[in-house]
């Protein structure tokens, strides 16, 4: 079990991967009620030179909401920082892009449940 200030939550073994083989990405937001930098680890995957990261606690997260209430991040990934923007990927009306990451995720954790979000590093953004 891994104990976080929010509670404490069961990792599946198939869920824990080394770092070096599968890394995280460092997704800064800024909190849309107190304004402070707030940032989170995640695990991602890329497609179509974009990262995408998804949220369990869908859209209810204070990342997801922060994301949606201001789309500017920062992102730290493969020791390289940078800014850009977030949006939530809508399933309903993007469903074969919903339907690649979610394969992603789940061939690269064994998991792929809760709400998409695409990260856009600034030449894209």
């Amino acid at each position: 079990m891994l104990s976080l200030r929010e509670g404490t939550i069961t990792i599946p073994r198939c869920m824990i991967g080394s770092t070096s083989s599968n890394p995280f990405l460092y997704l800064s937001t800024v909190g849309w009620k107190t304004g402070k930098n707030h940032e989170i680890e995640i695990w991602f995957v890329e497609y179509s030179k974009r990262y995408y990261v998804m949220s369990e606690r869908g859209d209810s997260a204070h990342w997801v909401q922060n994301i949606i209430n201001n789309p500017r991040i920062k992102c730290r990934v493969y020791n390289i920082t940078f800014e850009g923007t977030a949006r939530i990927v809508s399933r309903k009306n993007e469903p074969q892009l919903a339907v690649e990451i979610s394969k992603l995720m789940l061939a690269k954790y064994k998991w792929n449940e809760g709400t998409i979000v695409e990260i856009l590093p600034p030449t894209l953004s």
